[in-house]
């Protein structure tokens, strides 16, 4: 399952929210959407859910387009909106089963179908209560159970962790991985720019309607050179280790730590590994060799200018 997005634009009168945009995820993939409030996330994720047209190109997913087949296209995406349902007197149950009819699933799958996303999504307990009277987080629960509740293939989640306190954006990560782990392909924009790079694969960065960087988190950053922080740990021989490391290629800075070595690392993921491979083939008994996540932050200033529309 593959999502394209080819030559996306999409025009407000003389507003230009998207303007030409291409770039494409996977299943197995979560991709972080990333750009300043006004950007066009929400315009594009509209778009690749059926709910808007754009003024021109388009989006496959899995091959079909998304404006000439949207009756077909509509059923591979489970979409999150950025704002919490709303109804009133209506129980988490009802409103769940009521989507899954919407998607015309029938009975006795249906009831299976809900109980099992109620149960993978921790509604079990809340599943007669009234969505008015849930708190965001189990409102942004059920907003993601709503878009599970047909088994989409591809997930489209826009700023899903808005206002959730840490416990809440905790499971949602967790849930997440779980989703990838399943082989469904994930869009998600938010903020929160740290915890995107804690569950995402690649990126894509827009502002001002236009593409900035899309790919794997590894491409961004051979692209634009942004550093790496590893922090090796040692047993013992840390200051040779240390006046060692600083000696080793794409090493730029080495902070002695109290058991370890904090290094400022310029090379790629194959470079990483080569370091290590020569430390452990030198002796140092090398007990942690942790290198940071790409900084999603780092990667968005270095390119983004701060501009809205």
């Amino acid at each position: 399952m593959k999502v394209n997005v080819a030559g996306l634009k999409k025009h407000y009168g003389r507003t230009r929210a998207v303007d030409g945009i291409t770039f494409e995820f996977e299943a197995g993939q979560i991709y972080g959407f990333v750009g300043p409030n006004g950007a066009g996330k929400s315009t594009t994720m509209r778009i690749l859910a059926t709910l808007e047209e754009p003024t021109a190109g388009d989006c496959y997913i899995d091959g079909l387009s998304v404006t000439e087949e949207p009756e077909k296209t509509h059923r591979l995406v489970g979409y999150v909106p950025d704002h919490e349902p709303a109804h009133r007197d209506v129980s988490v149950h009802d409103y769940l089963d009521f989507f899954a009819r919407a998607y015309g699933v029938k009975n006795p799958k249906r009831q299976q179908m809900v109980q099992s996303i109620e149960e993978f999504c921790g509604l079990v307990v809340l599943r007669d209560k009234h969505l008015t009277s849930l708190s965001k987080g189990m409102k942004n629960r059920v907003s993601l159970a709503r878009a599970l509740v047909h088994d989409p293939p591809v997930l489209i989640l826009d700023e899903p962790a808005a206002g959730l306190d840490p416990r809440a954006r905790i499971e949602l990560r967790d849930l997440l991985r779980v989703l990838a782990g399943q082989r469904k392909a994930i869009l998600i924009s938010s903020h929160i720019l740290t915890e995107l790079a804690e569950i995402c694969t690649g990126a894509v960065i827009i502002e001002r309607g236009l593409l900035l960087r899309a790919g794997s988190l590894e491409q961004i950053l051979a692209v634009d050179g942004v550093h790496r922080t590893i922090v090796i740990r040692t047993l013992d021989r840390l200051p040779e280790m240390h006046k060692r490391v600083l000696e080793l290629p794409h090493v730029e800075e080495a902070r002695l730590l109290e058991t370890g070595v904090e290094v400022t690392f310029a090379g790629d993921e194959l470079a990483s590994g080569e370091m290590l491979a020569r430390l452990v083939g030198e002796g140092f008994p090398v007990v942690e060799y942790r290198p940071q996540r790409a900084d999603l932050e780092d990667i968005f200033m270095n390119v983004t200018r701060g501009e809205v529309q």
